[in-house]
């Protein structure tokens, strides 16, 4: 049977509040474990790897799945950090590469060795669409979609919202883009933007428009997910609500929103999403 898994970032979880202590990484897994998610996960690069060692006994000891969001800045960096997100049992790694040509026909040869590098690993490799990264714009993605038909998606689909400035209603034109980047996907994150900010706040009436439109591509994405893979396979939901300056602050840095609640908000959300997704399934066979 498919199965949903909910992860919370570790990198959300940062407060970045002058006025407010962080949180140690014992309070954060604390406080994940707590709420119920799966899992949680690490952003690291080559030169972050020492650091998130540190994190492996707190996944074991909360009970939580890991998972890794890469950020090679070099060819040669994608390796290590294989290797490290097989040494911490990552569900799968999803890279934000730093390696950026200009033209997608120079990436290719890259992102077909980080394949082959991964598949060696029996590690799943994803790319997230995100800016100031390989994937930074909808455009280039669409064409390294065509010249790369093995290369699989991580869908953050704020980046391409703010990167293109996408209005709403959504364009049939801008929807279709957008549909095809959701079935090359096997992965999910939850962050609401619109055309000029890449993280919104979820309970303000003025983002209500928005919220509909990213909660209707989160069903379109996951029902895509669903009809292609196994009957075993799991889906991973990653909440990545960054903090500042992701998150708008007011003049005196305090943030406009709540986001651990808000990350709480978007996992009920994306579970009910999976629950109407069963109905429509068993609706289908006549159940």
């Amino acid at each position: 049977m498919q199965k949903l898994e909910v992860y919370q970032s570790l990198w959300a979880m940062e407060l970045r509040n002058p006025g407010f202590a962080e949180r140690s990484k014992e309070e954060a897994f604390a406080m994940i474990a707590e709420a119920g998610f799966d899992g949680a996960c690490m952003d690291p690069s080559v030169d972050e790897i020492p650091q998130c060692r540190e994190y492996t006994g707190l996944f074991r000891d909360y009970g939580l799945g890991c998972m890794v969001n890469a950020f090679p800045y070099t060819v040669d960096d994608m390796l290590p950090i294989l290797d490290f997100a097989a040494e911490v049992q990552s569900c799968m790694v999803n890279v934000i590469s730093g390696v950026m040509p200009i033209k997608p026909e120079d990436a290719v040869a890259d992102v077909r060795r980080w394949i082959g590098e991964a598949d060696e690993r029996r590690m799943p490799l994803l790319f997230e669409t995100h800016r100031d990264g390989l994937l930074n714009d909808l455009y280039f993605t669409l064409q390294l979609m065509d010249l790369v038909p093995e290369m699989r998606l991580c869908a953050d689909l704020s980046h391409f919202v703010v990167d293109r400035e996408l209005r709403s209603p959504v364009p049939e034109r801008d929807q279709a883009y957008i549909s095809s980047v959701l079935k090359r996907s096997d992965c999910f994150q939850g962050r609401i933007a619109n055309r000029e900010q890449v993280q919104i706040q979820i309970d303000f009436p003025q983002h209500q428009e928005w919220v509909a439109i990213f909660k209707a591509w989160w069903k379109e994405g996951m029902r895509e997910w669903r009809k292609r893979s196994a009957d075993d396979a799991t889906l991973i939901f990653l909440c990545e609500l960054g903090p500042p300056p992701y998150a708008i602050t007011d003049a005196d840095r305090n943030e406009l929103s709540d986001r651990w609640k808000e990350s709480l908000q978007i996992r009920d959300w994306v579970r009910a999403i999976w629950g109407e997704l069963d109905v429509e399934e068993f609706e289908q066979k006549g159940l």
